[in-house]
């Protein structure tokens, strides 16, 4: 037993870049994955939704018996099924970017050390970063094509620019997301490898 002041105890020195900052940001962008996340299960759900019963309204009217011979498919489902899932995928991409639930190949770096690793991470999470930027720029291009055009579905004529408007809500949260882990991935290396500390 010691009288100590734990108040005396100097903090230990942090090479961290705005690490308050980062922890503030990283709480934000979390709800904001998550709430993300959500709206691309309800949305999965609602497509899961109109394929079953369209069909079961196949199925139905296929029996011959005359109470089902007024159902059948949903008009356009496989389009509705095709909007619907494409946007929930956008949006599940920088829920798991924040998770760091994108695949990691890491069996031929594991033995480089914890600081090595965390790197690694760093400059991945960075590349992967300009890549989304990228893919959303020219997911943006493909955008004003299809406004210029007015292309639409063939049986239900939904604009198709609805559909982009939706994939690139996605692409620019994934990028953003991604420049977050960056930030988040360097404070990391910059802490790696202190007495006592593991990565989250």
């Amino acid at each position: 037993m010691t009288d100590r002041d734990p108040s005396r105890i100097p903090e230990r020195e942090t090479r961290a870049i705005l690490p308050d900052a980062e922890a503030w940001f990283g709480l934000w962008i979390g709800r904001f994955t998550s709430a993300l996340a959500v709206l691309g299960g309800v949305v999965l759900t609602l497509v899961m939704a109109v394929a079953v019963l369209s069909i079961i309204g196949r199925y139905l009217r296929r029996s011959g018996l005359e109470i089902f011979s007024g159902l059948g498919p949903i008009p356009g489902d496989f389009e509705i099924v095709a909007m619907g899932s494409g946007f929930a995928i956008f949006c599940f991409l920088a829920w798991c970017q924040f998770n760091r639930g994108h695949v990691t190949v890491d069996i031929f770096v594991s033995w480089t050390g914890q600081r090595a690793m965390a790197w690694l991470s760093m400059v991945m999470n960075l590349i992967l970063t300009v890549a989304v930027v990228v893919l959303a720029q020219q997911h943006y291009g493909g955008l004003l094509d299809r406004i210029r055009f007015g292309e639409t579905t063939l049986i239900l004529q939904i604009p198709v620019k609805y559909g982009y408007w939706g994939g690139l809500v996605g692409l620019w949260s994934f990028a953003v997301v991604s420049a977050y882990t960056t930030w988040r991935s360097l404070n990391e290396a910059l802490e790696a490898g202190e007495p006592g500390d593991t990565l989250p």
